[in-house]
């Protein structure tokens, strides 16, 4: 019998359940007790918390859970967006974890991929886009990603928006996107991470830890 887990691991799906029981994730760290069920409630969302507070794994579930573990149609439902390639493939691998006996689909997309052969594999049918800003760009200005199923977008050590083209990519994309919730997850709540609320953060809730 599968242990009984402690809120929020509790409300989360019966796949997602299953895996943190195989996984020994049993309790809950305070930021996400804190976050989940805030993300979950479909707000844009602000995370700021250190290393290992569990930052990742929350990004984990709460896109899973939102695109309630399974397959669906071709467009991506779920987009991550990462600083470089070194950070796309380690959380791939996360996500792998997660969905390897999964029906999801989830995708890598970074600049050493040639762009045309990234928009064929795309329009094949992804769930989850992981992918940096400069290959972003590129798909988006190539319509090699339609946003029409976007649930969920979220930016994982999002500290780095703040500097180089990052942040007027990120505005760039938003405009093309018509209904999205929004997750930032940082160490800290920079400035101009925060001056995104003038553009498709507005309302956003703020998690401290």
């Amino acid at each position: 019998m599968m242990p009984l887990l402690p809120m929020p691991f509790k409300k989360l799906h019966e796949y997602l359940k299953e895996k943190l029981v195989s996984f020994d994730i049993l309790e809950p760290t305070v930021f996400q007790t804190k976050s989940i069920p805030i993300i979950k409630s479909g707000s844009n969302v602000y995370c700021a918390a250190p290393t290992e507070s569990g930052k990742t794994t929350t990004l984990v579930l709460t896109t899973l859970q939102k695109l309630k573990c399974e397959a669906e149609g071709t467009a991506p439902r779920a987009i991550v967006l990462v600083k470089n390639r070194e950070k796309a493939e380690g959380l791939y691998e996360v996500f792998m974890k997660y969905t390897r006996y999964n029906s999801l689909r989830i995708y890598l997309s970074h600049e050493k991929v040639h762009i045309d052969l990234q928009k064929s594999e795309i329009f094949e049918g992804v769930d989850v886009l992981i992918v940096t800003p400069e290959s972003l760009n590129k798909l988006f200005l190539m319509n090699g990603i339609s946003s029409s199923s976007l649930k969920i977008f979220s930016v994982d050590d999002a500290e780095f928006v703040s500097e180089g083209k990052a942040y007027s990519i990120l505005i760039s994309v938003s405009q093309s996107i018509q209904k999205c919730q929004y997750v930032f997850y940082s160490k800290n709540l920079t400035p101009k991470l925060k001056s995104l609320e003038s553009y498709f953060m507005e309302y956003a809730k703020t998690i401290r830890c």
